[in-house]
């Protein structure tokens, strides 16, 4: 079996992968219609992704009968014609959940203390503690948690260890399981507007999610009240989260934002550049090498799966059941 690797991927799982007795061609730089190409030239059987877009031509080109998206969300990959061509997409929930619980936690503590106005200042030769020693604490505040996954309950844990009181709001979660993770519930995105000092987005791009934070909700925030996204970019009206942040109305801390480069590295623009208050980081939630080797033996599992059944486990599969796989293929 052939297994085109189109993005990174940690050397542990390539060999992983090749262990099991498969070609693994290793191109980490194929994007847009060479990704297209390569696809229907390699005849791949699995196609593997981390950030690369998988569009509808690539997703249906050659003999693909399986994409696995190493990490979670899976916004980046056509799954519709995936799915039309009976081709299988996996991903990895749940392996990257600390190391972005730890981002958001670090933005939070960056946009309290100063962290960042501090390094630039103390580089040009400036001091003003007195300006810096302005912070509110984590200590007693309360965090709103939109979005109850793998990621939201690692949340729950750091913000108890950091005395705070956690709000919660998400489609399973009932009177009876926040009472059993000791916090509270919202009945709609206005109780966590009001009750929260610090709100941290942790849900998967869908179309009701799409916009689910725009100027109505920003409006309702507390005066002076934090914003973290490590989710996706879209989730937030960038436009009105701008405006929000330069009227010093609300701070906010963002891992994703609109106008995302789809490469590497590069030069950057963004209509946030610039923004006091704004602190962006570059799309780095899942990326520590604890992370990176979780996801890398899960995509092996995935492989193997495919490899010995013909599909893939209920937990990984996107698009189809594990029943309906299997009769798939």
């Amino acid at each position: 079996m052939k297994v085109l690797v189109a993005d990174k991927l940690e050397t542990s799982g390539l060999e992983g992968i090749r262990r099991l007795g498969c070609e693994v061609l290793f191109e980490p730089d194929l994007s847009g219609e060479t990704l297209q190409a390569r696809v229907a030239e390699s005849e791949a059987d699995v196609l593997i992704v981390r950030s690369t877009k998988v569009p509808k031509e690539a997703a249906c080109a050659g003999r693909l009968g399986l994409i696995i998206r190493a990490g979670a969300g899976v916004n980046t990959i056509d799954v519709a014609a995936a799915s039309e061509r009976g081709i299988l997409v996996a991903n990895c929930p749940g392996k990257n959940s600390v190391a972005v619980a730890e981002l958001a936690f670090g933005l939070m503590l960056a946009l309290d203390r100063h962290i960042p106005e501090c390094y630039q200042e103390f580089n040009a030769g400036h001091w003003n503690k007195k300006a810096y020693s302005k912070a509110k604490g984590l200590y007693g505040r309360t965090l709103g948690l939109i979005g109850l996954g793998a990621i939201g309950q690692e949340m729950i844990t750091r913000a108890k260890a950091f005395g705070m009181k956690v709000v919660a709001m998400s489609r399973w979660l009932t009177p009876d399981v926040a009472a059993a993770l000791n916090i509270g519930r919202a009945e709609s995105l206005d109780d966590i507007a009001d009750q929260c000092d610090i709100i941290s987005l942790h849900v998967s791009l869908r179309p009701e999610t799409r916009g689910l934070i725009g100027e109505d909700f920003i409006s309702k925030m507390k005066p002076g009240a934090t914003l973290i996204n490590t989710s996706r970019a879209e989730v937030v009206d960038q436009a009105a989260l701008k405006t929000a942040v330069e009227e010093g109305r609300i701070f906010a801390g963002m891992d994703v934002f609109a106008e995302e480069p789809s490469y590497a590295e590069g030069e950057l623009t963004s209509s946030l550049q610039g923004v006091k208050g704004a602190l962006v980081t570059h799309h780095i939630g899942a990326s520590t090498e604890q992370a990176q080797e979780a996801v890398a033996a899960e995509v092996v599992k995935i492989v193997r799966d495919f490899l010995t059944t013909g599909t893939v486990t209920r937990a990984n599969a996107v698009n189809v059941s594990s029943s309906a796989s299997a009769a798939t293929h």
